[in-house]
């Protein structure tokens, strides 16, 4: 007498909790490399120390000046360009409401939507490669053909300078005295960090049968 070999059942997942713990472990990495990120912040006080403030001799020692100061500052520097881009969204509601929705459709309909749940709407299932193609259309849509792109372009402009007129009037001298620039190092560097966490956090899970 033969017995019939086990049958492999596929148990059905729900993506709900699957998207919450990818959310979970996302925003948990992310907090914890900003964190990291942000402890490298120099003091303010030295940041806007009127004693250290003279104008530059050439374009090229303005130059070489901002290079020193974006390297030294970074994480000053890149906290004010977010606020001025903060303060340029919230005085542009409209703005900042689309942004903020195609965030939310990128984090939920594609990062942390799990691999085997495809996209369902008005009764039609879209594949993972649709899905990403509705969302590049609808990001190149909000950005380029709405004001969103103006404002966040012209919020970047603003920042960039500010920070180069701060960058090229300060004497970095005295700060890298003591300082040697990180082999890796530069504006907008320590980010690197926080985004690797991102894209750990955002890895597909593949469900166990």
């Amino acid at each position: 007498m033969t017995t019939a070999p086990p049958s492999s059942i596929q148990i059905p997942t729900d993506p709900a909790p699957i998207a919450t713990s990818r959310l979970r472990l996302f925003s948990s990495r992310l907090s914890s490399s900003l964190r990291q990120s942000l402890s490298q912040n120099r003091p303010w006080s030295e940041l806007i120390d009127r004693s250290t403030f003279s104008r530059p001799e050439s374009f090229s020692d303005a130059t070489s000046r901002i290079r020193k100061n974006f390297a030294y500052f970074r994480v000053n520097y890149t906290t004010i360009l977010a606020a001025i881009i903060a303060v340029s969204l919230i005085t542009h509601p409209f703005s900042l409401l689309l942004l903020l929705g195609l965030l939310a459709a990128w984090i939920f309909l594609y990062l942390f939507r799990p691999s085997d749940h495809p996209l369902v709407l008005f009764r039609r299932t879209f594949s993972g490669r649709e899905t990403l193609v509705l969302l590049i259309l609808s990001t190149v849509i909000i950005v380029f053909l709405t004001n969103v792109g103006s404002v966040l372009i012209s919020a970047v402009l603003i920042g960039l300078a500010v920070l180069c007129v701060h960058g090229g009037f300060k004497v970095p001298e005295d700060l890298f005295t003591d300082y040697q620039e990180p082999a890796n190092g530069g504006f907008l560097s320590f980010l690197g960090g926080a985004a690797s966490s991102a894209a750990a956090a955002a890895a597909p899970v593949v469900p166990r049968v």
